[in-house]
């Protein structure tokens, strides 16, 4: 499995999507707490605004995209306030605003490039479609909170192929968020998506396999439901302890969910 063609369109959607969930939102449920420890749905969406800020000026402008990163501190929580603070600061209607306009611009400056063209980013530079790959992951883990946060049961599409992709690419991510070694092996992934298609990744003949369904994979890798909860296999020692700390994101890996958090599936 490949990038889609269709990733931008699919961002897009995405968005789309999770715009919906808070539109109509008044300032209470705005104020509503997510499953993030002390982020609220304000929080939730100022994170995206913030993060596809940075993805419209990695996409559109590659010196000032390094010119901000490296005002960055070496506390990630402090630098993830900081982005927040400006988004925070504004009320609902207009932090609704903000957020579409960093959408549609990182949209366009995504839509505006090769596939295949190196982008910048935070921790290695990558091609266009796969930063748009990362924002599907950080739209669907920031979107699940909100979703969770009001009660609502999501319909998930083949649009999380997208994610799927992402976080087999960055399966190392978790080793890395923890400063443990990352072991020497290769990995398969058979995994189903919503659809019913198969989506197989990595040598056919390993003794590491993770199996299940997509959206719960995407579920784990963006920690938002523990592996207990979720309908994954892993055959292998070293898959079964991947597991319990698969992220597909570079930062801390923050505390989680616990097992039996959520009375009612989400898929």
């Amino acid at each position: 499995m490949t990038e889609q063609p269709n990733v931008i369109a699919d961002l897009i959607a995405e968005g789309e999507d999770i715009d919906r969930l808070v539109a109509d939102l008044d300032e209470q449920g705005w104020a509503t707490p997510t499953p993030a420890p002390g982020w609220t749905v304000a929080h939730q969406i100022a994170h995206l605004a913030a993060t596809f800020r940075l993805a419209a000026l990695a996409a559109s402008n590659a010196e000032a995209f390094q010119s901000v990163i490296s005002r960055l501190t070496p506390n990630f929580s402090a630098n993830v306030d900081a982005a927040l603070a400006e988004y925070l600061a504004e009320p609902p209607p207009v932090l609704l605003s903000r957020w579409r306009d960093e959408r549609v611009n990182a949209e366009k400056a995504l839509a505006a490039l090769p596939l295949d063209q190196m982008v910048p980013w935070l921790v290695r530079p990558m091609p266009a479609a796969v930063l748009a790959m990362a924002g599907m992951m950080e739209t669907f883990a920031h979107g699940q909170d909100v979703a969770d946060a009001l009660g609502v049961r999501r319909e998930y599409t083949d649009r999380v192929g997208h994610l799927v992709g992402f976080a087999v690419r960055t399966w190392d991510f978790g080793y890395l968020a923890r400063e443990l070694p990352v072991p020497d092996e290769q990995f398969r992934f058979e995994l189903t998506a919503p659809s019913g298609k198969v989506w197989c990744f990595g040598p056919e003949d390993s003794a590491q396999r993770i199996t299940g369904p997509a959206v719960d994979f995407c579920l784990l890798v963006t920690r938002r439901r523990h592996r207990d909860d979720l309908a994954l296999t892993a055959s292998g020692e070293v898959a079964d302890g991947w597991l319990d700390i698969a992220q597909a994101y570079r930062g801390p890996a923050g505390e989680g969910r616990r097992p039996g958090q959520f009375a009612v599936a989400s898929h």
